[in-house]
């Protein structure tokens, strides 16, 4: 079998199951797993699957929705930058709302443990990550915790942030765009993102690049309720400067 024959099997097997892995192409097709991370990224590269650990799922399953473990392991170079770069828009003081997010948990695992904050989460990773800092007086949201996000969501979690008001909101995404707005896969986990932006003054979006042009099935923000993006120099800058026109500033790390 060719190689391009191959690579159309492979897709042809991802938009049937949703996801295919390394290990199994390989036995498949009786090919080493480093031929089929080739042809995964020949495929990646034509925008027709998306590169996770240990496999990949096809571009425009909107409602797929990987692990947070196997979400943290994809593009761990670029979320450790905006992490770190994200730190720099941590106030002094006062009160900030953490997301449910992979580069979220990178951003809290970099608070300084001296830091003295109003911490308000839903995530249990961020929770964790935080629990040990004396001088944060850390909220922990509850509700139904979704197994995928180690995130709460439903009434419990609508209804407290519809009681606060946040100095600023450090906000994660599965995709962003000009137009496509802000998305996620699933519904409950979008409302209560859109409760969060809508409880804090300044919204501050944690995005690797590989999450631009990407398109989920449920909106909850647009670009404009984004006060700054912090990103990675994957973006092109006239991507970048195209965010800016509508209103929000791009950090590039």
């Amino acid at each position: 079998m060719y190689a391009a024959e191959r690579q159309q099997e492979i897709l042809r097997m991802a938009r049937e199951s949703g996801r295919v892995d390394v290990p199994t192409l390989a036995e498949e097709f009786r090919v080493t797993a480093e031929t089929v991370r080739r042809d995964l990224k020949v495929l990646d590269r034509a925008g027709l699957v998306r590169r996770v650990h240990g496999g990949a799922i096809p571009v425009g399953r909107l409602d797929f929705e990987p692990d947070v473990v196997e979400r943290d392991a994809v593009a761990t170079d670029e979320k450790e930058r905006v992490a770190r770069a994200a730190l720099a828009e941590l106030p002094l003081d006062g009160s900030v709302i953490l997301d449910a997010g992979t580069t979220i948990a990178r951003f809290a695992a970099g608070i300084p443990v001296d830091s003295v904050l109003t911490v308000v989460t839903h995530a249990l990773p961020v929770a964790a990550r935080l629990a040990d800092h004396p001088g944060i007086a850390l909220h922990l949201v509850g509700g139904r915790v979704r197994h995928r996000t180690r995130a709460a969501v439903d009434s419990w979690a609508l209804r407290a942030y519809g009681e606060i008001n946040a100095d600023v909101l450090f906000l994660a995404t599965n995709g962003f765009s000009p137009d496509g707005g802000l998305t996620t896969p699933d519904l409950a986990e979008a409302a209560v993102k859109r409760a969060a932006v809508a409880a804090a003054r300044r919204v501050v979006l944690l995005a690797d690049s590989g999450k631009f042009g990407q398109e989920h099935f449920a909106r909850f923000a647009d670009l404009s309720d984004v006060d700054l993006l912090v990103t990675d120099t994957g973006l092109d800058a006239d991507d970048a400067r195209a965010i800016e026109r509508r209103g929000t500033r791009v950090v590039r790390a």
